[in-house]
């Protein structure tokens, strides 16, 4: 049976979904956007301060969800420009250090503006 998982360090959804899904051993995120959950702001405006609130908010929906980033068997990665991957790639590498599998594609726009959008994989 699947469990909504919900922690209220990372933003609430904007829209009709669940912050995370957790069932046969996985949690499945909804893609994470760099919303400061104190606030519910955007409150930086570079790639690099932007995935840095991602990864700060997908860490915390995992730690709720009873596992961490280290356990991320898959990531899917929105970028609003391309031309910032190196930058993005700098701060996600930092977090998803044991390397999982990732797909990241450029897309023209996401929600509220942002510059990066994260969802993650991982096992519990």
């Amino acid at each position: 049976m699947a469990e909504v998982i919900y922690t209220k360090n990372a933003p609430d959804a904007i829209g009709p979904y669940s912050q995370a899904i957790k069932t046969n051993g996985l949690v499945f995120t909804s893609g994470q956007i760099a919303i400061n959950p104190e606030t519910g702001a955007v409150e930086a405006d570079t790639i690099e301060g932007q995935t840095e609130q991602v990864m700060k908010n997908l860490k915390n929906l995992l730690e709720a969800a009873g596992t961490s980033i280290d356990k991320a068997v898959k990531t899917v990665c929105f970028l609003a420009d391309m031309n910032d991957f190196a930058a993005f790639n700098a701060v996600y590498g930092k977090y998803f250090t044991s390397k999982p599998a990732r797909s990241c594609v450029a897309v023209k726009t996401l929600p509220k503006n942002v510059l990066c959008e994260v969802e993650v994989i991982a096992e519990v």
